[in-house]
Formats: C-alpha cells, sequence, structure tokens
C-alpha cells in the first residue's frame, strides 16, 4: 500500500480550513517565487502566480487559460487515462506478488525482502530521477517507462511459462519494475502542474488518487487473487499488456512537457539545488518528514500483512480470494477518503484533517490484532483506505503548489525518496522484528509510528511541518 507520500508514497493536497483556498500562505514561513514560466501551448495554460503573499488572499492558478472551462482538459484526460491502467497493473501485482512470495517461501524475513524489492527503487533513484525530470519531455520520460515495465513484466511471465520462476526471479522483477516506476511517478506528478490550471491541482489529483484506489485495490486486487488461481503467468502478463496501453495512451497529450528553464548545470548540482529547496522550506520539510515517518509504519506494516491474515496458520485464516476481497475493501474507503477529502480539509482545515486521520490511522492499525476476525478486519480495511487517502490528497495537491515549475522534480522527487524511501527501510525492519519478536510486534510499532507522525504535524510550528503557518520569511531558491 503506498501514500505519497504515503506508499511508502504515496504517492504521502490544501485548503487552510478557513475561507476556501486560503492557500499555502498559512501554512510556512517559506514562499515559491510569485511567478512561474509561461507555457503558450493551446492545451496548457499560460502560468500565473504561484501563492498569494498575503494570509488572506487566494492562492493564484499555477496556470490560466483553462480557468473558465468545467473540465480538466484533453491532455489530463489522457493522463488520467493512462494512469488508470497503469495502476491496475499495479494492483494486480501489489497482490499478486506477495501471493507468489507466500506460494515460494513462507519465512517472514523473504517475504518482507520481496516487499522492500518493490520499493528499494525509490531510495536508490528518485534523486536521478526527479532531475532527470527536469531535464528532459515528462511525457517521454513516462512512455518510456511504461514500455520498460511491459517488457519486463512480459520476460517474467515467460519465465514463469518455462517454469523457472524463483524467489530470486521474483526479487529481480519487482526491482527491475519499481525502477521504472521512479521514473514513471516522478515525471507524473511534476507533469500534472503543466497540464491543468493550479485552482484545479486539487480536483486533479483527487481523481488520481481515487483512480489509483480503484486500479491497485478495488479492481486489481480481485482480479490478481483470481489470475494466481489461474496461472502464474497470467500476473506478469496481464499486467504487461496494461502498462504497455497506459504508455501508448500517453501520447495523446497535447503540448510541451519539458521544462522552458532546463537546467544546464551537472546532474549532480541539479540535484543539490533541490535537496537545498526542501531543506529551506519550511512546509515541505515538514511534510517530507511526515511522509517518511507514515511510511515507515505502512512499509513495515503490510510487509507481514499477509501472514496474520492469510492461509490456515494465520490469525485471520483468509484465503487469497478472500485476501484480495479485504484489498477491495481497502480500496473502498480509499475511493471515499479521495472524494471526501475536500470538504474534510474545508471543516477542519489542513493540519486537523492530516493530525485527525493519522490518529484514527493510528487506531485501526491494531485493529486486525486486538481482534483477528474477518468480521472486524474488513471495516477496518476500509477505514485505513480513507485515512490513506486524505493523507494523500492533502499533501500532494499543496507540495505541487508550493513547489516552483522548473524544481517540481527535483523537489517532488527528494520528497518521495524520504516517503517512499523508508517503505523498504519499514519492510526489512519488519522481517527482522517479526523474526525475533513475532508479528504483534511489528502491529505495534507500526502504531507507535502513526503517532509519531500526527505530532511531527502538531509540532509543526515549531519542528517545520506546515501547522501554524509563520509569515514573513523568504524561501530559499
Amino acid at each position: 500500500m503506498r501514500t505519497d507520500e504515503n506508499s511508502t508514497s504515496a504517492q504521502w493536497r490544501a485548503d487552510t480550513g478557513r475561507p476556501a483556498e486560503r492557500g499555502a500562505a498559512d501554512l510556512s514561513e517559506n514562499r515559491p517565487p510569485k511567478q512561474r514560466t509561461a507555457d503558450t501551448d493551446r492545451d496548457r495554460p499560460a502560468e500565473t502566480q504561484a501563492t498569494s503573499t498575503t494570509a488572506n488572499e487566494p492562492p493564484k492558478q499555477r496556470a490560466g487559460g483553462n480557468a473558465g472551462r468545467p473540465g480538466l482538459g484533453r491532455s489530463f484526460h489522457h493522463l488520467w487515462a493512462a494512469s488508470g491502467l497503469s495502476n491496475l497493473a499495479d494492483g494486480v501485482l501489489l497482490v499478486g506478488v506477495p501471493l507468489l512470495a507466500v506460494s515460494l517461501t513462507r519465512s517472514p524475513a523473504q517475504v518482507a525482502l520481496v516487499s522492500a524489492a518493490t520499493t528499494l527503487p525509490w531510495l536508490l533513484l528518485a534523486l536521478h530521477a526527479g532531475a532527470i525530470a527536469d531535464r528532459l519531455d515528462r511525457r517521454r520520460i513516462m512512455v518510456l517507462a511504461g514500455w520498460s515495465r511491459a517488457a519486463v513484466l512480459a520476460a517474467t511471465a515467460a519465465a514463469a511459462w518455462l517454469d523457472l520462476l524463483s524467489l530470486p526471479v521474483l526479487v529481480a522483477a519487482v526491482l527491475l519494475a519499481g525502477a521504472a516506476e521512479v521514473f514513471a511517478d516522478t515525471s507524473a506528478q511534476s507533469a500534472l502542474p503543466m497540464t491543468v490550471t493550479g485552482d484545479r491541482l486539487g480536483a486533479a489529483n483527487g481523481r488520481l488518487v481515487a483512480t489509483q484506489t480503484l486500479g491497485n485495490h478495488f479492481l486489481g486486487a480481485p482480479l490478481a487473487g483470481l489470475l494466481v488461481g489461474i496461472a502464474t503467468t497470467t500476473v506478469f502478463g496481464t499486467a504487461a499488456l496494461l502498462y504497455a496501453a497506459g504508455a501508448l495512451l500517453l501520447l495523446g497529450m497535447r503540448g510541451r512537457f519539458r521544462p522552458e528553464a532546463a537546467p544546464a548545470q551537472a546532474l549532480r548540482a541539479d540535484i543539490a539545488d533541490g535537496m537545498r529547496h526542501l531543506w529551506g522550506h519550511r512546509a515541505l520539510r515538514g511534510l517530507a518528514a511526515y511522509s517518511g515517518v507514515l511510511n515507515l509504519a505502512y512499509g513495515a506494516y503490510f510487509a507481514v500483512f499477509v501472514l496474520w491474515v492469510v492461509g490456515d496458520g494465520s490469525r485471520v485464516g483468509l484465503t487469497p480470494g478472500q485476501y484480495g476481497l479485504l484489498a477491495a475493501t481497502l480500496a473502498a474507503g480509499a475511493v471515499a477518503g479521495s472524494v471526501l477529502s475536500g470538504s474534510l480539509t474545508r471543516l477542519t482545515g489542513e493540519n486537523g484533517a492530516l493530525v485527525g486521520v493519522t490518529l484514527l490511522n493510528a487506531l485501526l492499525l491494531v485493529v486486525p490484532l486486538l481482534l483477528p476476525s474477518p468480521l472486524v478486519v474488513f471495516p477496518a480495511a476500509a477505514g485505513i483506505g480513507a485515512a490513506n487517502a486524505v493523507t494523500n490528497v492533502v499533501s500532494v495537491s499543496l507540495r505541487q503548489r508550493l513547489i516552483p515549475e522548473g524544481l517540481l522534480g527535483r523537489v517532488n522527487a527528494t520528497c518521495r525518496l524520504i516517503g517512499m524511501g523508508a517503505m523498504p527501510l519499514g519492510a526489512a525492519s519488519a522481517g527482522l522484528l517479526a523474526t525475533l519478536a513475532g508479528l504483534s510486534a511489528v502491529f505495534w510499532s507500526a502504531c507507535a509510528l502513526s503517532l509519531l507522525a500526527a505530532a511531527i504535524i502538531l509540532r509543526g510550528g515549531e519542528a517545520g511541518g506546515p501547522a501554524r503557518g509563520h509569515r514573513g520569511a523568504t524561501s530559499r531558491e
């Protein structure tokens, strides 16, 4: 499970809860530059000022040409459709790979290794992917990444057909597919603000998060359970076809998706610029820390969750098919959370929404431990999904508004390095902790980490998170 942001990222979006769209100025002492680069393509509206410099002004639109249109534009709809297919493939792998791993071994450490391999590329490649996304055409990067994933999984399907699939082959496949995902997702998040107007980022991200959830869990999870029952080859083959089709849809996006002021310095210097901007920006720094801690919890929890709920020797005793339904229930909650996130932030403010759902999440994570019954575990999964979706929508939209266009790839990648990179660390720690102290110790630890994440938001005014806005200072560019 990912959040952007918290997924380990998600991806781990934005109103202050006072009058609608008060903007990011209340959330930090730092602000992005007032003017963004113009985009003259008719499909991508011209950039205007990013954020208000006073507390009472609404944020300016990042792009203005679509402001009078109710829709989000052709390019967004192609991106949205491609995201739907790719996330359906993600969902097939999200459930199919752990089930295949359990069929190969019952060792908690080895099952956790497979889970860690799916997100380890974020630790290794995120910064470079962000720098490249700020240099090259972001749409082209997404297309090449989609075709690369299709090729890797087609080869894995062939290995399964030839009865050559083993745990090392499975780990290698998810590592390579994960590497392509880093480039695809980093470029997608950086291309979105070039596709829709600044005031529509929340709506666009809400649709993408809902689609991600539907694909990952509601549709992909049951499909994975069905495919595992048919043949191992079908799991990888289906995912390969979906990734390839998504890459083709991206070709329908119109416009130029390369930043106009592409960096001319060395790649290492580009990466350093992105890291400096994140560290010098109070709100972004707090959001990154929050996502990292929460994803550490999620990475640990879901790395071994399948051992707690699936199989005759588990505490809950679900079948693989029922596990797919459990993932679908989680997805239903996430869809509800993504739809309701805007109303929630208007009612409680960003900080209230993040703190409230994170505390709820901490409670729900221990429900399967305290009450290991399907009648209780399924509703708990719906609540966890809703909480995860709210944190994604709130944090990602805010981040996209705060980061200047020319730095979107690098700063997004640095944030996601912290958020998504925490996932394999959590998964690896879970395998070790479960071996030494049992699965229950992992679940209690995940609960404690969620409480810590809520504390980061609560202490944000002093500790660097987006809690109490401090006005007056300028951001470091």
